[in-house]
């Protein structure tokens, strides 16, 4: 069996995309999945795909686990982790948000990674981004 995943994108605008994800585990975990895939986002006004996203704002809710944030790149980077147990809204617009830093093979894509998961245990991560063109 798996875990039972949703991904959903509440808005995709030009300038600003709103997803959330959610996760009942089986216990068998999620290990560096896809979870914002910026060339699945629209395109601006004048046809440029999205390359990038940084992350402005979280609102996450973990029960049981924790969830480690992962740029992808050809040594992934990693971004911050949501504690098990544990709520809250992080807003980063302050500086610009959370920015891939990554060297080589960067992808613009964002990741997850469940540590510590158990049957039954669940998460829920509204992320706001900021698209790149």
């Amino acid at each position: 069996m798996a875990d039972a995943v949703t991904s959903q994108t509440l808005i995709d605008g030009e300038q600003i995309a709103v997803l959330k994800f959610t996760n009942i585990s089986d216990g068998t975990g999620e290990s560096t999945v896809t979870k914002v895939d910026v060339s699945a986002l629209s395109s601006n006004a004048r046809g440029q795909a999205c390359t990038k996203a940084t992350i402005e704002k979280i609102w996450w809710q973990c029960n049981g686990m924790k969830v480690q944030v992962l740029f992808d790149a050809t040594s992934n980077v990693f971004c911050i982790e949501l504690g098990e147990n544990q709520s809250g809204h992080h807003d980063y617009t302050s500086f610009g948000g959370l920015t891939n830093n990554g060297g080589s093979g960067v992808t613009g894509d964002v990741l997850f990674t469940t540590v510590g998961a158990s049957s039954a245990d669940t998460y829920t991560v509204i992320m706001q981004v900021r698209k790149l063109y």
